[in-house]
């Protein structure tokens, strides 16, 4: 490969937010971080001071977008019940009630073909192999697929449901206000 060919590809991973001001590669570091980790480690990773990565970790712990863990050294993570909320505001904001509804409904048939198929009522409750064993046309590997569809359907099927109360609940407070 020539020089010419490196360079254009992507960066190297551990550069790819290296033109990034300091804010958006702590945050971009937040993202990924799903245990309490030291400032230092965050700073580190960021590639700057851990003075200035202490100030920006406390205006996002403000923000709820991460949690902090006081302790000797203090460490955060990322708060995935920020994240949740978030997408849930989005998905209410982008679409309309009907909209809402209607992926409700295909989701909601979507779970009871799986329950149907598998004869259960949850993802967690089916043995994949002796499912794959019993099946004809099932290959395990298709089980673990339709399994993990399956359990996205219904976690989607809340963030819906949540976002389209969300609406409804806020067109009835514009109707009585």
């Amino acid at each position: 490969m020539s020089e010419t060919d490196a360079s254009d590809g992507p960066p190297v991973f551990e550069d790819a937010f290296a033109s990034d001001d300091v804010e958006q590669r702590i945050y971009s570091i937040i993202l990924q971080t799903r245990e309490p980790t030291p400032t230092s480690a965050i700073a580190d990773s960021a590639d700057c001071d851990p003075k200035t990565a202490r100030k920006y970790l406390g205006w996002f712990d403000d923000l709820g977008i991460v949690t902090r863990h006081d302790g000797h050294p203090a460490t955060y993570e990322r708060n995935d019940a920020y994240f949740e909320w978030r997408r849930i505001n989005q998905l209410a904001a982008d679409h309309s009630v009907e909209e809402l509804q209607d992926h409700v409904r295909e989701l909601t048939t979507r779970i009871t073909e799986y329950e149907a198929t598998y004869d259960a009522a949850s993802p967690a409750t089916v043995d994949a192999v002796a499912a794959a064993d019993g099946s004809d046309e099932l290959t395990i590997d298709a089980v673990y697929s339709d399994l993990a569809d399956w359990a996205t359907a219904r976690e989607e099927r809340d963030r819906y449901e949540r976002a389209r109360q969300q609406r409804t609940g806020g067109e009835r407070e514009q109707a009585s206000g």
